[in-house]
């Protein structure tokens, strides 16, 4: 019988503690940068506010999966499938939206 070694596929950097802490750092930065908005902009319901929000959303899912979940040391193939759907879905959320904003102002 053969005896295979087994080894496993990482291209994480040497540094990648001090890669944590900076996502989290920045991740800390645009977390204040949300509820700073939210707070300021209370009392007005628009679209603007809505795209903020989503915006913000999104930067820190892409630091999150990218970094803690490991996700830029992947293959490409495996990026795409997963980042293609959330493009689909975020264009579906920004159409329902647009079209509650156009019911409301039917209405």
């Amino acid at each position: 019988m053969e005896h295979t070694e087994h080894i496993e596929h990482t291209d994480a950097p040497k540094d990648m503690k001090s890669k944590i802490w900076r996502t989290f750092w920045i991740l800390l930065a645009f977390t204040v940068i949300d509820i700073v908005l939210y707070f300021m902009l209370l009392t007005t319901h628009s679209m603007w506010k809505n795209a903020i929000f989503i915006v913000l959303g999104v930067v820190k899912a892409y630091y999150i999966v990218g970094i803690f979940m490991h996700m830029t040391f992947e293959r490409k193939t495996l990026k795409y499938t997963i980042i293609l759907p959330m493009i689909f879905v975020i264009f579906f959320i920004a159409l329902m939206i647009i079209e509650g904003n156009f019911t409301l102002s039917v209405r």
